[in-house]
């Protein structure tokens, strides 16, 4: 160290201005590359260069040149500013196979998602009960994503023991997504919705089309997408409707700070068989982690449609909030 002192244990691995030392007494510590002096490891280390060069060997480094002793080309001199990382042999396994799980991952790999659920009730005078559950689950690699989702809220009453439901809504779909170029994607989707009080038995979309990653970085990811789908409707009331849809959308995740992130995605559907028709699904989300595993959420979700069944609102809302419980499956696991 520049101050003097000596630490000695196994380098873990060297990345931006830190290096990672697994030491006898101390344990595993980041030290700060500023503070050393200099380094001398005899144990073997992959040094992963800018260029993409990969050499093995001992160490030995000092602040301006670093000398690897490897086995079949003697000494390499280098500097810091030619190396992206430096890793042991067993972190250099890890990483190659977290790399590998990416790049040709298995179908069962790489899910993540959540699981929402909330209850209300009052008593007295009435009895309402409303129940509401949301899943979502996500499998993203560099080349490709699936996305599925359910929502549903139920709620009953009980007013001088008179029983009536007063929302029951489901819905759900799933969407695939291609990345064509490191910006540009193509999907297709399908979307699965009931609401009782709609009198919608049924509407069944499947569509697909083209998308744009206009920002992708670690705290922001906003795609603007197009396309178009068939949309077949079954009401209650005996109607059917079947229709072409065009697909103006946007999506949005924004990561506000370390336990806090804001969802939304808008999707507008004019009608193409019957011109001056349309719909419009809106969805937002806020969740606040409690820890890695479970949060608190409030969900919006909006669905318009410009020619309801006779009788009925343009208009239907749900507003939750409840527990959220997070799954992951890492892909080193």
């Amino acid at each position: 160290m520049k101050n003097g002192d000596r630490l000695t244990g196994a380098v873990v691995k060297v990345e931006a201005d830190a290096l990672t030392l697994n030491s006898d007494l101390a344990g595993v510590v980041k030290i700060p590359f500023a503070s050393i002096a200099s380094v001398d490891s005899g144990q073997p280390l992959s040094f992963i260069l800018k260029d993409g060069q990969t050499i093995v060997g001992s160490l030995k480094a000092d602040a301006e040149l670093y000398t690897v002793t490897t086995k079949d080309a003697g000494k390499v001199e280098t500097t810091k500013e030619k190396i992206a990382a430096i890793r042991s042999e067993d972190e250099q396994t890890r990483y190659l196979a977290r790399l590998d799980r990416y790049t040709n991952p298995r179908l069962t790999d790489l899910w993540t998602g959540f699981f929402d659920a909330g209850y209300s009730a009052t008593r007295g005078n009435a009895e309402t009960n409303t129940f509401n559950f949301g899943t979502n689950a996500t499998r993203a690699t560099r080349r490709d994503k699936i996305s599925l989702y359910f929502l549903s809220i139920n709620t009953n009453a009980r007013i001088r023991n008179v029983m009536s439901t007063t929302a029951n809504a489901v819905r759900g779909g799933g969407r695939y997504s291609i990345n064509l170029s490191k910006k540009a994607f193509a999907f297709g989707l399908t979307d699965l919705e009931f609401d009782q009080f709609q009198q919608l038995d049924l509407r069944f979309v499947l569509g697909g089309g083209g998308g744009y990653h206009v920002i992708q970085n670690k705290r922001i990811a906003f795609d603007l997408f197009t396309g178009a789908n068939l949309n077949k409707e079954f009401f209650s009331t005996g109607l059917r409707r079947t229709s072409t849809e065009l697909i103006l959308g946007n999506e949005l995740s924004h990561k506000i700070s370390s336990n806090m992130l804001l969802t939304e995605r808008m999707v507008f559907y004019p009608n193409v068989s019957n011109s001056g028709n349309y719909r419009v699904n809106f969805d937002a989300g806020l969740v606040t982690n409690i820890n890695k595993w479970l949060g608190w959420n409030v969900g919006f979700s909006n669905r318009y449609l410009s020619n309801p069944v006779l009788g009925n609102k343009t208009n239907d809302v749900l507003f939750t909030t409840g527990l959220r419980l997070t799954f992951a499956k890492p892909a080193d696991e």
